[in-house]
């Protein structure tokens, strides 16, 4: 995806704010909030639309200075009957910083106190989708950062009303298009409505043929005219909330509790179902884990999705005071020259903000680590490590009314009836039954019948832990990675090895992660393990969820038996109520918060936090897919 260019705050002689860019102001010199109030809630009849309703979806083509949010925001706050969750969705192509937007927000101090609220939230200024939730994640904001011609197609959502809010047409016609009017008809609910301050003659001609009926409103301040408009097609719609909000979850490791935490968070009566004595038993049971993105020079799949992870990970975390995490920084040094070389031209065709990803050479690697680097990499200020098992008890413990954990309480088989889903133990009783099952299962879920095709492998792993002793200042990753003293441990790892069973730890896996912190790190390993003895160390045996193209593995569950249809991933047949959250393999932590949001999103059917190509690109489906193109 392109770096963005953030915009440049200016402000013409009475003081409103303008676009150096586009030549245009960003609203009426009459006063922004009444504008907002005039033409896009009272043109979308708002919020009487809203009340009662259990969600409301908005969609805004310019997100601005966030002027528009925040007077729908304080409206909605302030009715009594609201919706229960709103949702609003936006699009930047030249988004502010949080500094500009403090700047130019002080004009508005009705909203003060919700801009502030957004401001602590704002996001880094990166490409995709960004989610921000406020109100006890009752309104939630999905935020583009790209082109909104381009990033309209790539939506998923089902929207009641329409700010079509943008420089003017003659300033910037690629946000006033046919295409985009087109993107927005297939986007809109079943009685959608728009409004917006143009009427010019194209813009009506485009909405029109897109299936709007219009009308001329009187506008706000000195323009004579708005435009308002409501869909005109009776399609059903595509994505009604579901009939119960009840879920059983199998496994209680980083995916499974992320996921009931969400679904909680929502409103969702969730049993977790754990064979083992308590949560993060398996491979969600080590000391600490590593928090950093991926990248790559074409910003891939997974370099996208690791980026959208970190960031969603980071955003809960800063919400659980009960997990244990250290936003201390990440330091991937490069294996050899000609990956140093990769990863220079990766930031410098990336570009992104410097508290997400910098390059450092080795003799600023050296300085910043305080032991002497052979050669540089990657630093992320943002990254550090985090305790799984941490994060696993506060997302239980969070919301303990609707979350119900049942431990020491293995899942034999499970069943689908008109009811939902029925789950039996090993003596075929039933535990229990819910009319959405999501399987979190890590290496065990192909042990169903209804998984058992998954493509899914097995790695075991064997993390080393080291004595006390002069201590890194943050993660450190190479040929392994090292992190800072934890609880007077020092943890290095991991191995890797595929279908191996051995659940003892190994002094030979301890050998070899020494001899990759060697080979990484020789100056710090020299000082620190010349006296260590692999037998004598401790350490830890875990297994991960591991798929063949290191993307996870998220999604409604495809039945390969049944008949089938276009190879096309919405025609694939579908077990009704199935899902699972697979496939994390060594990224449980980067990618449990995103995932959880994605999958609660799918079961609501609300806007969707990721754009529809990654979303594809971690269906389970894919694999079948595969399969039939061999």
């Amino acid at each position: 995806m392109d770096a963005l260019t953030p915009a440049c705050l200016a402000f013409n002689a009475d003081g409103t704010p303008v676009s150096a860019a586009y030549g245009d102001v960003y609203h009426s010199a009459h006063g922004g909030p009444a504008q907002a109030r005039h033409v896009f809630l009272g043109g979308n009849d708002l919020p009487r639309r809203w009340q009662g309703k259990e969600r409301f979806v908005i969609l805004e083509t310019g997100f601005g200075l966030g002027l528009n949010f925040l007077a729908t925001w304080q409206a909605w706050r302030d009715d009594p009957q609201r919706s229960r969750r709103l949702h609003f969705v936006s699009y930047e192509k030249h988004p502010f910083t949080a500094a500009d937007l403090a700047i130019a927000q002080q004009a508005w101090p009705e909203f003060a106190d919700l801009a502030a609220e957004l401001r602590a939230q704002w996001p880094l200024l990166t490409p995709g989708v960004h989610r921000l939730f406020f109100a006890r994640r009752q309104v939630v904001l999905t935020l583009f950062f790209g082109d909104a011609g381009t990033l309209l197609r790539a939506t998923n959502a089902s929207v009641d009303a329409f700010y079509l809010d943008g420089f003017s047409p003659a300033k910037n016609p690629e946000l006033w298009t046919p295409n985009v009017c087109k993107a927005l008809s297939r986007l809109a609910a079943p009685g959608a409505t728009l409004a917006t301050w143009s009427v010019a003659a194209a813009l009506r001609k485009a909405l029109a043929e897109a299936e709007f009926n219009l009308e001329k409103r009187p506008g706000f301040a000195g323009k004579r005219d708005m435009l308002c408009g409501q869909l005109r097609s009776r399609r059903p719609d595509r994505h009604p909330p579901p009939a119960e909000r009840r879920a059983a979850i199998i496994g209680a490791g980083i995916a499974g509790c992320t996921a009931a935490h969400a679904l909680a968070a929502a409103g969702w009566q969730v049993d977790v179902f754990e064979q083992a004595s308590g949560p993060a038993s398996g491979a969600s049971c080590n000391l600490a884990g590593m928090l950093r993105p991926l990248p790559s020079a074409d910003d891939n799949y997974l370099s996208r999705l690791t980026r959208a992870g970190f960031l969603a990970t980071r955003a809960l975390l800063h919400t659980l005071p009960q997990a244990r995490w250290s936003p201390c920084g990440v330091l991937h040094l490069a294996r050899e020259p000609q990956h140093e070389a990769t990863q220079q031209r990766v930031v410098h065709s990336l570009r992104q903000p410097s508290e997400l990803l910098q390059f450092l050479d080795r003799e600023q690697a050296s300085a910043l680590l305080g032991w002497p680097a052979d050669i540089g990499g990657w630093w992320f200020p943002d990254g550090g490590w985090v305790n799984p098992a941490s994060v696993c008890q506060a997302a239980l413990t969070a919301f303990p009314e609707r979350i119900r954990p049942h431990y020491g309480c293995p899942i034999a088989h499970f069943e689908h009836d008109a009811a939902g889903w029925r789950l039996f133990d090993a003596t075929g009783a039933v535990v229990a039954q819910a009319p959405i099952l999501i399987i979190a299962g890590g290496v065990g879920a192909q042990q169903f019948a209804q998984l058992a095709w998954l493509p899914q492998k097995t790695a075991r792993g064997q993390v080393s832990h080291l004595p006390a002793g002069p201590s890194l200042p943050f993660v450190v990753n190479r040929y392994a990675y090292a992190m800072p003293q934890i609880d007077g441990q020092r943890l290095i790892g991991a191995t890797l090895q595929y279908d191996d069973p051995d659940s003892s730890v190994r002094p030979a896996d301890h050998a070899e992660n020494l001899a990759r912190l060697r080979l990484g790190l020789p100056a710090y390993t020299s000082a620190i393990a010349s006296t260590l003895d692999p037998s004598t160390l401790t350490g830890r045996v875990g297994w991960r969820p591991m798929s063949p193209d290191r993307l996870p593995i998220v999604g409604s569950v495809p039945d390969p038996a049944a008949r089938r249809g276009s190879p096309r991933l919405p025609a694939l047949p579908r077990h009704p109520g199935l899902w699972c959250l697979q496939g994390f393999g060594t990224r449980g932590i980067v990618w449990s918060a995103l995932m959880a949001d994605l999958l609660l999103s799918r079961l609501e059917g609300e806007p969707l936090p990721l754009e529809t190509d990654l979303v594809e690109a971690i269906d389970p489906g894919r694999f079948l897919l595969k399969q039939r193109h061999c």
